[in-house]
């Protein structure tokens, strides 16, 4: 999709001189860019680099200390959504902002007439969305319930929001952060259309095959700075990588497992649908010493799975057996007790509470234990302490143990979540999606922290929808769909070809039984 714009094409958005503070941090320092009629840049940038802060000020959610904006040759207000969206400026966030009781159509006109209007067009608003859906490849009834739609169609509904808007310029803030391959290559055919009908983009991401397949240019941010700006047909993978991380990226070494005992097992296994699919007479064993990595398509059971070995979700039938014995009444305070360190899948609902302070939520899984516990009270100097050795051990960027988990980039929440699941070197090791979203530099840094732990011999259970992650860190690899398990294979042993056989469901129902 890259570079079909000219370059003497108009420039339809300019930002100049725009600093932003949150007191003595500066998110922004004086950054321009650019953006042309018909072009896609992509922002790019560590977590806590400061892109999303610079987005945020251009859509008026935040009003920049410093500099100016002009869209098509104006100036635009700062700090007014409204002023943005008459402008023709849309945005879609990383965390859809829809009414999930409402349907497609509501959630699309929704703000675009009064409050007290009788007539809210229904039929009109109706034909139009089936048009902006079928002229983009947007597929999506307007008549349904939001709830009642996957990942993928509700970023469908973002972006039709936008086009309903008239906008011209469309902001994607990590857009394929919680999408499938398939559905994110769904996303990149709606851009190219998109950008041919002269739409502009700015397309913020990590992920670098994706920006240097869907960009015309790259626009780099480190440390609220602009670090520089790239033809995307000019750059290496690695050049934007060093660029965004300011020096060469950290390599990874993972030698051969040394597979100790079992530390956990499922025998028969079978669950209530959560999320996505039940399991189904699952077995599955993890030893000491070695990564298990389990890939699949989305909401095929991987959220049960997880669910199930974190101890909030019950099992119907078979057997959970943790150390060589089995475990009646699993519950998340047996599975802490009996050692599991968790990374659950999505930081922002089941990680952490975003309006509770550092302190607060690093002590969440242990706050009844003698070290933060003195004669029923809290001891929030110890508390304090904790958070504040997490911080630095893990380099966490944040002002102080006191400071709103909110305020935090998802690269630095992450970072707290593996600090709390790490201490105390527990021998099992629940990682669901520990990368999603993150950049470069932080996926480096939590595989470093899990081939560690695998080497001190714990048993680390991956779950990822990243089949480079997959290959790349596990020793042995399962494959779940429809809430059942092909049989282990070492890693190397499968193609990423033969791994997508098995995550579309072909010889994952004859390996159901084999023993993992």
């Amino acid at each position: 999709m890259g570079s079909t714009a000219p370059r003497e094409a108009e420039t339809v958005l300019h930002l100049s001189g725009i600093t932003k503070r949150f007191g003595p941090l500066v998110a922004n320092d004086a950054i321009s860019l650019s953006l042309r009629r018909g072009e896609v840049v992509a922002l790019l940038g560590e977590n806590g680099a400061g892109k999303t802060t610079l987005m945020n000020i251009l859509f008026g959610h935040y009003t920049a200390d410093e500099g100016q904006i002009e869209a098509f040759g104006a100036a635009l207000p700062p700090g007014d959504p409204n002023a943005a969206l008459a402008a023709g400026i849309g945005m879609v966030h990383q965390h859809f902002t829809l009414a999930d009781q409402m349907t497609v159509l509501e959630n699309i006109v929704l703000g675009t007439r009064p409050l007290w209007s009788f007539n809210l067009g229904k039929a009109a608003a109706r034909a139009k969305i089936r048009k902006l859906a079928s002229d983009y490849g947007l597929d999506v009834e307007p008549d349904r319930i939001i709830t009642e739609l996957s990942v993928g169609e509700r970023q469908r509904v973002e972006i039709l929001k936008a086009l309903y808007r008239e906008a011209r310029i469309l902001i994607l803030d990590e857009p394929t952060a919680v999408l499938t391959p398939m559905e994110t290559d769904a996303l990149f055919a709606t851009l190219k259309k998109l950008v041919s009908a002269g739409l502009s983009v700015i397309f913020i991401s990590h992920k670098l095959g994706e920006v240097q397949s869907v960009s015309d240019r790259v626009v780099v941010l480190r440390g609220g700075k602009l670090a520089g700006e790239r033809r995307t047909s000019d750059a290496t993978r690695r050049e934007l990588a060093e660029l965004m991380v300011g020096g060469q990226l950290p390599v990874n070494e993972i030698g051969p497992s040394t597979p100790g005992a079992v530390l956990f097992e499922l025998k028969g296994v079978s669950t209530d649908v959560t999320g996505g699919a039940a399991l189904r007479q699952v077995s599955m064993q993890l030893r000491g010493g070695e990564i298990t990595g389990l890939a699949g398509i989305s909401g095929n059971g991987q959220a049960a799975l997880a669910a199930l070995i974190a101890g909030t979700l019950g099992n119907r039938e078979g057997e959970i057996v943790v150390h060589g014995e089995a475990v009646r009444h699993w519950s998340p305070r047996a599975a802490l007790d009996r050692g599991l360190g968790r990374i659950p899948e999505d930081r922002h609902a089941t990680g952490m509470i975003g309006d509770m302070s550092v302190s607060e939520n690093v002590i969440s899984e242990a706050y009844r234990s003698p070290r933060f516990s003195r004669l029923g009270f809290l001891d929030w100097a110890a508390a304090a302490t904790f958070a504040g050795d997490i911080i630095k051990a893990y380099d966490v960027k944040c002002p102080s143990p006191e400071a709103r988990v909110r305020l935090l980039s998802g690269g630095n929440m992450q970072k707290l979540i593996l600090g709390r699941a790490l201490d105390g070197d527990p021998d099992i090791i629940l990682a669901s999606q520990p990368t999603r979203g993150l950049d470069v530099g932080a996926v480096a840094y939590v595989h470093a922290r899990l081939i560690e732990a695998r080497d001190r011999g714990a048993a680390v259970l991956l779950i990822s929808e990243d089949l480079d992650e997959i290959q790349t860190l596990s020793d042995r690899i399962l494959v779940i769909h429809r809430g059942r398990l092909s049989k282990p294979s070492l890693r190397g042993e499968l193609s990423v070809m033969e791994l997508g056989e098995l995550m579309a469901g072909h010889g994952v129902e004859e390996g159901t039984d084999h023993e993992t």
